[in-house]
């Protein structure tokens, strides 16, 4: 199988050759070509580049044209703070008083220098892709980006204080969401994957989410003119995966911090799970461990297709070291040849 149809075939609940592997790697790209972060993100052909010789180097199953969380604040006309190890940061946020949201104007994809980067790296890795591997565009929720747009603490009171004013702002939001993902489609990627980690019940209370985060979601997702996979970035998902699965989402990115035996039987059939391998633990891990944490997740969710092992998060951190990845790969080359062995199932859930 090809990494493009392994992954189609997983997504609908069916069992592929093996388990597909995405590794999220949206920094190594620069050490990869030799250059700083911020020159790295600067061109669409550097970032196509370095995704294209880490997909060679460790034969995972996707290309991420994801560039950083900030990119989309730039084209709000903020500001993306960069650093020499690590993802770049928001900037100030553009809303500085609530009613800042009444003038707000979603951007055009044509006037933002930021997108056309991303647009630029999604039509080289089509081309190179040549149709056998899926490439992942993606956006961040109309609900989770006022987090960028306005803070934290000033877009929770929003939330619970002003519900006209948070309608308009997701009004505004959800047209460009919308328009941004259709043009990463459009630019050749091959799906969507749909920040969300507000609409986690780490953030926001379930009950809350259902006329708030949800409502939202199956709004947009609902306009987005091709599949979508939803990422909590870490955020637990097990209580409202229901309600996940309700937006039209074909797969969920799911917590390390949650059981994945539990997760596979609430989402069997229903919604297809990414994760959740420990992307910070991963710093840390020896080859044995990695092993270990791959073969365990396999048992765990992959019976039965519906799974792509990945990390937690959506982005794996730089610091985790290139041996780590390629135990991860090699290990899932091992452990995640179907049908998964009922020895390597018993022996992974013993170990917890």
């Amino acid at each position: 199988m090809t990494p493009l149809t392994r992954t189609l075939t997983a997504l609908s609940h069916k069992e592929p050759d093996r388990v597909p592997l995405f590794l999220l790697l949206t920094l190594h790209g620069a050490p990869e070509l030799g250059l700083p972060i911020q020159e790295y993100f600067s061109k669409g052909q550097y970032v196509a580049e370095g995704q294209l010789r880490l997909q060679r180097k460790f034969r995972h199953d996707c290309l991420y044209a994801f560039f950083y969380a900030a990119v989309e604040l730039e084209a709000w006309g903020g500001e993306a703070i960069f650093r020499d190890d690590g993802p770049p940061n928001a900037g100030s946020p553009i809303v500085r008083k609530r009613q800042d949201i009444l003038s707000l104007v979603p951007p055009t994809i044509e006037g933002s220098p930021a997108l056309h980067k991303v647009l630029d790296a999604i039509r080289l890795l089509k081309v190179e892709a040549r149709g056998e591997i899926p490439i992942i565009g993606v956006v961040m929720s109309p609900y989770s980006i006022p987090v960028m747009q306005m803070g934290f603490g000033p877009y929770l009171e929003l939330i619970y204080e002003d519900r006209p004013l948070f309608d308009r702002l997701m009004q505004i939001n959800e047209e460009f969401c919308v328009h941004w993902a259709n043009a990463q489609l459009a630019a050749g990627a091959t799906a969507i994957c749909y920040f969300d980690p507000v609409s986690s019940p780490s953030i926001t209370p379930r009950e809350l989410c259902v006329t708030t985060g949800f409502a939202v979601a199956r709004r947009t997702l609902a306009r987005i003119k091709g599949p979508v996979a939803t990422h909590y970035a870490s955020g637990r998902s097990l209580t409202v995966l229901d309600l996940t699965a309700s937006t039209g989402t074909a797969a969920v990115g799911v917590s390390a911090l949650e059981n994945l035996a539990e997760l596979k039987a609430d989402a069997r059939g229903k919604v297809s799970l990414i994760g959740n391998l420990n992307g910070i633990q991963m710093v840390r891990w020896t080859a044995q461990e990695a092993a270990m944490k791959v073969r365990n997740a396999i048992a765990k969710a992959a019976p039965g297709g519906g799974f792509i092992l990945s990390d937690n998060h959506g982005e794996i951190p730089l610091q985790v070291p290139e041996d780590t990845l390629h135990a991860i790969a090699e290990a899932t080359r091992t452990f995640g040849q179907y049908p998964i062995a009922a020895t390597i199932s018993l022996a992974s859930t013993a170990h917890g």
